[in-house]
Formats: C-alpha cells, sequence, structure tokens
C-alpha cells in the first residue's frame, strides 16, 4: 500500500470533530474557513495519500461551505494548485469572476492564491464524495500569466487527458493495495505529468510541455488505447501508430524507456487478463480458449505457448492448480 493516513469522523469526540477536520484540510490543502449546519455532529471520512510532492485525498463528508479569503491567503499560501473530481454529489465553485457547478466525474482548478468559496452538495445518502488532488504550482510549466485562467475552470473528465487523470484518481480513491511504498513518488511523477498535458491543452499552449511530460503523456495515452483494445487480435504496432498519428518507428522509440518493448507490453497485459479469469472461480465453467480469444488470442495453440513461457504452465493446469488448493 502506499503511504497513506486516515479520519474518521467516529474516531474523534462529537465536539470535535467539526474542527479537527478542518484543521485537516488546512494542513492537507490550505487554510480555509469551513461553515456547515451539520457541525453539532458532522460525519466525515478521509484518506491522505502521499505521493511525494503531490497529495491525493479521497473524502466523503456532509454538506460543507469551503471559504479561502484574502485574510487567509495573506497569512498563509502554499501556491499549490487544487483539483477536485467530484464522485457522488454537486460542487458549487465561486472565483470571484466566474461561478459554477461540478457534478459527478467533471474536474475543476483552483488556486490556493485565489480567494473562492465551493459550496458540497451530498448525493442521496446526504454525503458528498470526492476526491482532492493538491499540487505544487512550481512543479508545473504553466506561467502566473497561465495559472490566473485555470482558477474556477472546467475540465473535461471524458475524453483525453482528463479522463485519464480522473481514471488514476478514482483507482486510488476504491484501493491503494497494489502499490508499494515506493511507487508513491513515481505515480507523483504521472499525475504532474497528466495534469500538466490536461492545463497545456486546456490553455491551448501545448508549447509549455517539456519534451519529457509530451513523451509520458502520449505513452500514457498509448496505455491506456492498448488497455481499451486488448481483445482486437488487430492490436499490432503498426495499428497503434497509425491510431495515433505517428510513425512505427517513433513508437518504438516510445517505448525504448520503458520496461518492455510495445508488442512485450501487449502480450503481458494480455496474459495478466487471461490469467486473472483463469482463477476467477465465476469463471470456471467457462472454456480457456473463451478466455483465450476475448484477450485477443484467437489460436489457443498460441495461448497455451505463451502462457507457458509466461507462467510456467499451460492455462488448464495453471486452473486445474487453483482449483484443488
Amino acid at each position: 500500500m502506499l503511504v497513506e493516513s486516515v479520519y474518521r469522523s467516529e474516531d474523534v469526540p462529537l465536539a470535535d470533530r467539526f474542527d479537527c477536520w478542518r484543521t485537516l484540510v488546512g494542513r492537507t490543502h490550505a487554510p480555509v474557513e469551513l461553515v456547515s449546519h451539520y457541525r453539532e455532529d458532522f460525519r466525515v471520512f478521509q484518506r491522505t495519500l502521499s505521493l511525494g510532492a503531490v497529495s491525493v485525498w479521497p473524502s466523503s463528508f456532509q454538506p460543507v461551505l469551503f471559504r479561502r479569503t484574502p485574510r487567509l491567503i495573506r497569512e498563509s499560501d502554499p501556491e499549490g494548485l487544487h483539483l477536485t473530481l467530484p464522485l457522488k454529489g454537486t460542487l458549487y465553485v465561486s472565483t470571484g469572476r466566474n461561478e459554477a457547478s461540478h457534478g459527478p466525474y467533471s474536474l475543476n482548478v483552483l488556486d490556493t492564491s485565489h480567494p473562492f468559496e465551493v459550496r458540497s452538495v451530498g448525493g442521496s445518502d446526504g454525503l458528498h464524495r470526492g476526491v482532492g488532488l493538491e499540487v505544487p504550482a512550481a512543479l508545473l510549466p504553466v506561467p502566473g500569466r497561465q495559472r490566473d485562467r485555470l482558477a474556477g475552470l472546467r475540465l473535461s473528465a471524458g475524453e483525453g487527458f482528463g479522463a485519464l487523470l480522473a481514471q488514476l484518481l478514482t483507482q486510488l480513491a476504491n484501493g491503494t493495495h497494489a502499490y508499494q511504498p515506493a511507487d508513491g513518488p513515481r505515480l507523483g511523477s504521472v499525475v504532474v505529468d497528466l495534469l500538466s498535458a490536461l492545463f497545456a491543452h486546456a490553455l491551448d499552449a501545448t508549447t509549455l510541455l517539456p519534451p519529457e511530460t509530451h513523451r509520458q503523456t502520449l505513452v500514457l495515452r498509448i496505455r491506456a488505447f492498448i488497455q481499451r483494445h486488448l481483445h482486437d487480435p488487430q492490436l499490432t504496432p503498426p495499428a497503434i501508430a497509425a491510431a495515433h498519428h505517428i510513425s512505427l518507428s517513433y513508437l518504438h522509440r516510445l517505448f525504448q524507456h520503458e520496461e518492455d518493448t510495445v508488442a512485450a507490453w501487449i502480450r503481458r497485459q494480455r496474459l495478466d487478463h487471461a490469467r486473472r479469469d483463469l482463477a476467477d472461480p465465476a469463471q470456471r465453467t467457462t472454456p480457456v480458449h473463451a478466455i483465450a480469444a476475448r484477450w485477443g488470442f484467437p489460436r489457443a495453440a498460441d495461448f497455451t505457448r505463451a502462457f507457458r513461457t509466461a507462467y510456467g504452465m499451460p492455462p488448464s493446469d495453471y486452473r486445474s492448480t487453483l482449483r484443488s488448493e
């Protein structure tokens, strides 16, 4: 698991719950005023994940008003950018220059150096659920005058870099058991690259991005494309290059910096998904060849050969071994 801390309101005396959470938000994000009709018996659950200089905080809480005032900014400003991904409920955001509402799976940007008000509304159970992301502005290749344009900006979480970022944040909100503590800074770098590309696209300023960020974000897009098309036997390096309007040689150069070649990564992902299905008790009656075809192996013999090479035994033996345990 990643390094994380957890705050549960039920672990704190009733009279202290709201003030304790306000202090936590001030440390995680920036000092803010909090106002709520539910403060006498406030319900909140927050996990704070440390990704190096970046922090991610999945949380659920009763309706509340967050207010970042000029006085608070003068007293303390971490000079960071905050991105919010609502999962259930709605956020109503006012930055002084504009007002907007943000429903589930939209992205909103706030700057700790500018005043704002955010009013949360809960979902059907009365709780607002979402993921907050904190990134030091110094890590992003966005000059101050461009950064001012980001405050209160609505960004799409349904396509492009916004979708990739939302997918990663949602995955982290669902749990971090697949990661080791040492993965935190690596994930932080991925978040910064995606956010940089998202901002550059939103500002129509892709020249802001350094070459390495261009490369990393393109690799992330290609990996996401591969994951969506693993079932397709025609998913080959030439097809991937054509879909991304790059040459085949450039695609191979992109993956020179990765652990696997692009073809090896496709094969590893297909085998890993097939192995999971073979281990799934709910799919024990599904024929091996059907699982193979599902993950892009139309010829059972090719799948058996590749599976034996990767895992040391044929897929049928692997499934039988799991059943006997």
